[in-house]
């Protein structure tokens, strides 16, 4: 059987990167400036470009056993087995979602998404809730479902 494998790159988010980078640049400037050179300063501004930058892109794989969710770099990731979804379908996230990680308390679900609104929402035996984001929904859910019904 083979893999699926798609990378969505979340423009947005690196724009507000970018914008936060050229902030970061003035402010560090005018701080520099005041009081000198302060490693502190410059390592909370370099964690949070880092963080940020690591919800540039989302990785969504799918082999023989798994369905695997990664941000970026891979500090944020998530693998679900695939014996144990479902149902997967395509579906419009609202624009308060977010872009992220976030949990929704109603309905009850995981939402992982760098852009957009589509996403395929991926129901567990346990009943759990997932929405991944994706701006190919109808691969992704082709993909599950070739992959959950076999």
């Amino acid at each position: 059987m083979n893999s699926y494998r798609h990378t969505q790159i979340g423009y947005a988010m690196l724009f507000a990167l970018f914008i936060i980078a050229l902030f970061y640049v003035g402010l560090y400037g005018v701080i520099a400036i005041r009081i000198g050179f302060n490693f502190d300063i410059i390592a909370v501004m370099a964690l949070v470009l880092f963080i940020l930058a690591s919800f540039s892109t989302l990785t969504v794989t799918i082999d023989e056993s798994y369905l695997r969710i990664k941000f970026g770099y891979g500090i944020f990731r998530k693998k679900f087995l695939l014996k144990e979804i479902v149902s997967a379908k395509t579906v419009k996230n609202h624009w308060y979602y977010g872009w992220g990680i976030r949990l929704w308390l109603w309905p009850y679900m995981w939402v992982y998404n760098v852009s957009g609104f589509n996403a395929v929402e991926i129901i567990t035996k346990s009943g759990k809730i997932y929405r991944i984001g994706t701006d190919v929904p109808s691969e992704l859910e082709s993909a599950l479902k070739l992959y959950i019904n076999t």
